[in-house]
């Protein structure tokens, strides 16, 4: 297990690069699930917590995540898109748990015309992902994750399929109080293509850290974000993100992802804003059974979007 982990990681060093952003398809699996995460700069793969929801942005946290806990997610994107998402995991014997998770993304309704602009009624857009995960504690420092998922997107009357997987490595010393992790997202391709014009998935490689202060009750966290390109600026490819754990139940956060800073930008004459776009906070409370995230990011500059996790042990 720890060979096979080891070189399917390794092995993602030496790709090549691969076109993806507004070039790739399922680009919704590039939007945040864990509030907790979110809040952080939208980007986390290091966060240690009793949250399933993180296992989304890396599959080996799943292993921190309670014996039989439930996630319900939702997000409210722009221009009255949705997100929703649910997932569950079990721990099996003492160094494995696995897991599953279904998300639906609605695009709502749109007018549908043909090709003399004659409106002919209307129809509806969504993506679909169903996910597998197992999460493995290959030493008492270093779990390594693996998730596997089914992608479908519609469009009308026309649908698309995919496979892909994302793998995660995490390392951490809860003596320092320190995690870090390397993660690789949509590996795979199209099964079924729209109109026979496949597209690739928007393959990531990620690495990130997270540090706790000894003497305050701050967390610190860096991701460095699309390690395959490096045609645009170092501080593009990060996310930084700030907890203040208010108690051991307790915490607000705040971050900043500079990459999508710089994607929303908007020019105006000789200079440029991005309004606010990869700003993001939050905050939740973490019970023994009950755990409850909200954050507030900016994902586009005319909109705001809202993330809240709910998580049950049963």
């Amino acid at each position: 297990m720890k060979k096979s982990v080891f070189a399917l990681c390794l092995s993602l060093l030496t790709l090549s690069s691969y076109g993806q952003e507004s070039q790739s398809a399922y680009s919704f699996l590039r939007l945040p699930v864990s509030a907790h995460g979110a809040a952080l700069g939208g980007e986390n793969i290091t966060l240690i917590e009793d949250d399933a929801s993180l296992a989304f942005s890396n599959p080996a946290l799943l292993s921190s995540v309670s014996d039989r806990t439930l996630g319900l997610n939702y997000m409210n994107y722009m221009s009255g898109v949705q997100s929703m998402s649910a997932s569950y995991c079990q721990v099996l014997k003492d160094r494995a748990t696995v897991g599953a998770s279904a998300q639906l993304m609605d695009y709502g309704k749109m007018e549908e015309r043909d090709a003399n602009n004659v409106h002919t009624g209307e129809f509806s857009a969504r993506d679909i992902s169903i996910g597998a995960y197992l999460s493995y504690n290959l030493t008492d420092h270093l779990s390594g994750g693996i998730c596997a998922k089914w992608l479908t997107s519609y469009i009308g009357d026309y649908n698309s399929m995919a496979m892909c997987v994302d793998l995660g490595l995490n390392y951490y010393d809860p003596n320092h109080d320190l995690s870090a992790s390397l993660v690789a997202k949509s590996l795979g391709g199209q099964l079924k293509a729209f109109d026979d014009e496949y597209e690739r998935l928007p393959f990531e490689l990620q690495a990130g850290v997270t540090k706790k202060l000894s003497s305050a009750p701050l967390r610190f966290s860096a991701t460095l974000l699309d390690l395959t390109h490096w045609d645009y600026k170092f501080v593009n490819h990060l996310a930084l993100g700030l907890d203040v754990l208010l108690s051991d139940q307790i915490w607000v956060g705040a971050g900043m992802n500079f990459r999508r800073a710089n994607e929303m930008k908007v020019s105006n004459g000789d200079s440029s804003s991005s309004h606010g776009a990869g700003l993001s906070f939050g905050g939740g409370i973490q019970l023994e059974r009950f755990k409850l995230g909200v954050s507030y990011g900016k994902y586009h500059v005319s909109s705001s979007s809202i993330i809240a996790n709910i998580s049950f042990n049963l």
